[in-house]
């Protein structure tokens, strides 16, 4: 089964990951390869900063759009990583290794195959 893996951030972990960037990223880079490697790396992005995001909200017919993301919190999606791995245990289990887990949250959402 596919997993989406949520990634989150807010401000406070932005710069703790800027702070140890090399370490952060050497983290990454072999969670990365060890999915590659086992097959169960689906695809991943990061995301650009909310500040560069819109939202898009239709009221009576009409496109209402504001700059940002809607939600009024710290937090924000960063990015995501999609894993097709054998449970929700082992996605989970992917969810807590990743550095954000410790600095902010992780989410782990089932994909839903559609049939055509």
């Amino acid at each position: 089964m596919k997993y989406m893996l949520l990634i989150y951030g807010n401000p406070a972990s932005q710069h703790a990951i800027a702070d140890a960037a090399d370490d952060v990223m050497a983290e990454v880079d072999a969670l990365m390869k060890e999915l590659t490697e086992s097959g169960e790396l689906a695809g991943g992005q990061a995301l650009a900063e909310p500040a560069a995001s819109r939202t898009v909200q239709v009221r009576d017919g009409v496109p209402v759009v504001t700059d940002g993301p809607f939600l009024e919190a710290k937090e924000f999606l960063a990015g995501y990583l999609i894993v097709e791995c054998d449970s929700l245990d082992r996605a989970t289990e992917i969810a807590a290794r990743w550095p954000d887990a410790r600095l902010c949250a992780m989410e782990v959402r089932p994909i839903i195959d559609e049939v055509s």
